[in-house]
């Protein structure tokens, strides 16, 4: 009898993160834990936290009725490229979401979201495909935010702001509130820096920083 298989994607610190919290979700459904395992074709160790390392290659020649994979990677390009990947090999995106997640009304998921413990969405909240938010994060009322999105551990993302595919928001950063009909807009490919204050729109594919968050100036080597 064939069952279906389970990966996390990703043995370094993101997927090490994610995996109890894979592990537990099996759990509470009654599916055997042995059918999770990591997956990373850098990664040269047999096992990592009692969880079989596999190349990516090995999980697909599986034999199995489905593959389901949990992309835990930081980087939003990288999770896009690997996440077409996937679908082109016919594995499908995974959620994996702590149990003391709270959703209020009107939140849509995407597919393939990972939510860390604490973390909270309110209401009339529209989220992409394989969102990231990690520990303490919450997204306030009236948000959209794209696909392949990222954020470090305690984001404050408050209402009425759009985020666009692939931004990065750093830990502890503050995006201040925009409003009903003026959102306050993170660019696509943006980043926020960690502890930056966010007070105004970021163009797509700026790196903001501080307080008030401004565009980063590298300085010229002499």
């Amino acid at each position: 009898m064939k069952h279906g298989v389970y990966a996390v994607y990703g043995a370094g610190g993101c997927g090490r993160g994610v995996m109890p919290l894979a592990r537990e979700q099996l759990r509470r459904e009654g599916i055997p834990v042995d059918r999770l395992v990591f997956v990373d074709d850098e990664h040269h160790a047999a096992s990592i936290n009692g969880h079989r390392v596999l190349r990516y290659a090995n999980f697909l020649a599986i034999d199995a009725d489905e593959h389901r994979v949990a992309l835990a990677l930081a980087h939003g390009a990288i999770r896009a490229r690997i996440a077409e990947r996937c679908l082109s090999d016919g594995l499908f995106p995974w959620e994996v979401i702590a149990p003391n997640v709270f959703m209020m009304d009107d939140v849509e998921l995407g597919e393939g979201a990972i939510l860390s413990p604490f973390v909270t969405l309110t209401s009339n909240i529209r989220i992409g495909r394989h969102f990231h938010a990690n520990l303490y994060s919450y997204v306030e009322h009236d948000c959209v935010i794209g696909d392949f999105v990222t954020f470090a551990p305690g984001v404050k993302c408050n209402g009425n702001v759009v985020i666009e595919d692939h931004a990065y928001i750093g830990a502890g950063a503050v995006i201040r509130q925009g409003r009903p009909g003026r959102p306050l807009v993170i660019g696509r490919g943006a980043v926020v820096g960690m502890g930056a204050v966010v007070t105004r729109d970021v163009p797509p594919g700026v790196t903001v920083v501080g307080n008030p968050a401004r565009p980063l100036v590298k300085e010229r080597a002499c």
